[in-house]
């Protein structure tokens, strides 16, 4: 891959994309974690599962996913007749890698009584396995309809699966799995940073560990944090979730201060997810240009990862966070 992209030195690569976005009838998704000048040339900027609504609803033939893995899966799921491209197949996600769908098939089969709420940050074939997908804006909405007896299980983020049960008071069995990003922020570095800026609102990620969620003003979704420093009164921000959401935020209120929380060595460095930047845009063009790497999704993991989806999308009456039919900035 190295010489193929070190042979692109001199392309216009955005020029490019534009033609052969063009050239193929695709459409260009970003996830807020993408590297700014690829959120900047995207068709539509937002969260995973809403990313892959608008797509589907477009006459492209092709979608060129600028995230995840399991992001451009859910977009096969919601239009397999659609070409899905990802600018790089190894670009996975640790919550995807911490559930094994053979081990997670087992797991439900050592609890038949448990109803399986799975986090959308997981492959298709645990989608398939489970009954009801959540995203971190529809969690709360779904579990407040399920009978108060009803046993749970929540995959595959114990840390969210924990912040929801404190929310509610539910009682569910958490299956044992984490985002790399989220937990590498440090709560002594972030106590000197509310120190430094005292005042400052700090909106974090509910895949935040609870020590970090416990300082936080606002936990939310990567939009719900986004509309919450929009609107608020508040100029200087400490932002707790993966740093390239900032760049929407600096472009949506260039008046307003933004500051990632810190990690561990007092920076934010490590917050930066190592998946999402392995999409660039010379790995975007050259996917374009050979309609490759593509997601292919069987078709009976396909419809099984759907009923789960479209359980969510009916218990909340198809809103699956609050960034649907919402524009890129």
């Amino acid at each position: 891959m190295n010489a193929i992209v070190e042979n692109l030195i001199g392309l216009d690569l955005r020029a490019e994309i534009d033609r052969l976005r063009k050239e193929r009838n695709a459409v260009i998704l970003a996830h807020y974690y993408q590297a700014p000048e690829i959120q900047d040339l995207a068709d539509f900027v937002g969260d995973s599962l809403d990313l892959s609504r608008k797509a589907a609803a477009t006459d492209a033939d092709v979608i060129a996913f600028c995230g995840v893995r399991f992001m451009a899966e859910v977009a096969k799921i919601l239009s397999p007749e659609k070409t899905v491209i990802l600018p790089d197949m190894d670009a996975g996600c640790s919550l995807e890698d911490s559930c094994p769908p053979d081990q997670f098939a087992a797991f439900r089969a050592a609890h038949p009584d448990h109803l399986a709420l799975t986090y959308i940050n997981c492959s298709a074939a645990v989608k398939a396995h489970s009954d009801i997908i959540v995203t971190s804006s529809s969690a709360e909405t779904i579990l407040s309809q399920l009978p108060a007896d009803q046993k749970i299980i929540f995959a595959p983020d114990r840390h969210l699966g924990g912040y929801f049960a404190r929310k509610t008071g539910r009682d569910m069995l958490l299956w044992e799995g984490s985002c790399i990003v989220h937990e590498a922020f440090s709560e002594t570095e972030l106590l000197k940073l509310k120190a430094e800026y005292p005042g400052a609102p700090v909106a974090a990620h509910p895949e935040c560990p609870v020590h970090i969620l416990d300082h936080a003003d606002y936990v939310g979704s990567t939009r719900g944090i986004l509309d919450y420093v929009l609107a608020s009164d508040s100029d200087l921000f400490i932002i707790a979730t993966e740093p390239h959401i900032i760049h929407q935020m600096e472009k949506a209120a260039p008046h307003k201060t933004f500051i990632g929380a810190p990690g561990a060595d007092g920076n934010c460095n490590c917050n930066a997810c190592p998946y999402m930047a392995m999409n660039t845009l010379e790995k975007l063009y050259l996917a374009l240009r050979d309609l490759t790497p593509q997601i292919e999704v069987d078709e009976p993991t396909r419809v099984a990862a759907k009923r789960s989806l479209d359980r969510m999308l009916e218990m909340t009456g198809g809103v699956s966070g609050p960034d649907v039919g919402r524009p890129k900035l």
